[in-house]
């Protein structure tokens, strides 16, 4: 849109790159170009803006395929004004000379003929491709046939109006039947995902098999060697205990050696003892009998104190004190 700037009557017209300014006064063409600045009278200046830049058009129509199928075509075209004066002569873009508005509709004019254009072609080679082509190569052959009909499309250079690309960004069935159509496709994912899930289930198991049969070996593996190490138990304490019998055997063959030789030893000596003995009994009852009998009472008298009892303290009663001196009194003659 044109900027206009009022001084005094008079108006100031200054247009972007984009844009192109047609400039009539009194039928006669003064300005033409993009861009421009200039000062004009509103009352004898007629004014249009054509734009002159790469626009976008999207649109989104409803086409029915060759097996009775709704799909939804969504598409951009890129399009340009290429001949400003020939487009401003077959469309109003005129614009007001107080405000730089367009007095009239003419980029919806422009969209209303290309969709149309566009549509046709689509609808043409979509009537006649099943869904299934439709949706796996329609994108491509919808474009190509947007493309080339617009191309050949008489109107759009009589209007000035170049198309510089044509994109088809999809073509969707129905929702009913596009859910129906996806149904295969996630039952043969999730028949994918279930066998992936039961081969990995299966390797687990078989996995936790060799790890049982591991352990049920490292098991046996141990139990055998248990079993080695109770028969050398066994086997060492019988060894020790045959080598304590036979220890014990030496011991007592030992012990009953010098046993019998300690019981030798004392019988020798009891029977050297009771020699000695016997001969000093023999030489004391010889010397005994060539003893008189008053020496051998005396001798007897002598061992049968030394065999009496100690006495600590001894009474004697007046009866046997005056019998002793009595005796003691008398005269040895007497005695006798």
């Amino acid at each position: 849109m044109a900027d206009i700037n009022r001084r005094f009557g008079w108006r100031h017209a200054r247009s972007a790159p984009t844009a192109h300014i047609r400039h009539h006064k009194r039928g006669r063409l003064v300005h033409d170009g993009p861009g421009l600045s200039f000062w004009f009278r509103p009352l004898s200046a007629a004014l249009s803006e054509v734009p002159v830049d790469d626009r976008e058009l999207a649109m989104a129509f409803h086409a029915r395929t060759s097996d009775f199928q709704d799909v939804t075509v969504q598409a951009t075209v890129t399009y340009r004004v290429s001949d400003p004066a020939v487009a401003a002569a077959r469309l109003d873009f005129s614009i007001d000379p107080d405000s730089g508005v367009w007095r009239g509709a003419p980029l919806e004019q422009l969209s209303t003929l290309l969709t149309e254009t566009a549509q046709q072609h689509a609808l043409n080679v979509l009537a006649r491709t099943p869904l299934a082509a439709a949706l796996v190569d329609g994108v491509a052959s919808v474009r190509e046939r947007i493309s080339d009909g617009l191309a050949a499309e008489p109107r759009l250079p009589a209007t000035g109006i170049e198309v510089v690309a044509v994109r088809v960004v999809a073509i969707r069935p129905e929702p009913e039947v596009e859910r129906a159509l996806r149904t295969p496709a996630r039952e043969q994912i999730q028949q994918e995902a279930d066998r992936a899930t039961y081969e990995r289930r299966a390797v687990a198991v078989e996995r936790e098999r060799t790890i049982a049969e591991n352990e049920l070996a490292s098991k046996v593996e141990l139990a055998r060697r248990e079993e080695q190490l109770v028969e050398q138990r066994g086997t060492n304490a019988r060894r020790e205990a045959e080598e304590n019998a036979a220890a014990d055997g030496v011991r007592a063959e030992a012990e009953a050696a010098r046993t019998v030789r300690l019981a030798q030893a004392e019988a020798e000596a009891a029977r050297t003892t009771g020699e000695a003995r016997a001969q000093a009994q023999a030489a004391w009852l010889r010397v005994h009998a060539d003893a008189d009998t008053a020496t051998l009472h005396a001798l007897t008298a002598t061992r049968l104190a030394e065999n009496l009892p100690r006495i600590d303290s001894l009474t004697l009663s007046p009866d046997v004190l005056t019998g002793l001196l009595a005796k003691l009194a008398r005269p040895a003659g007497e005695e006798r």
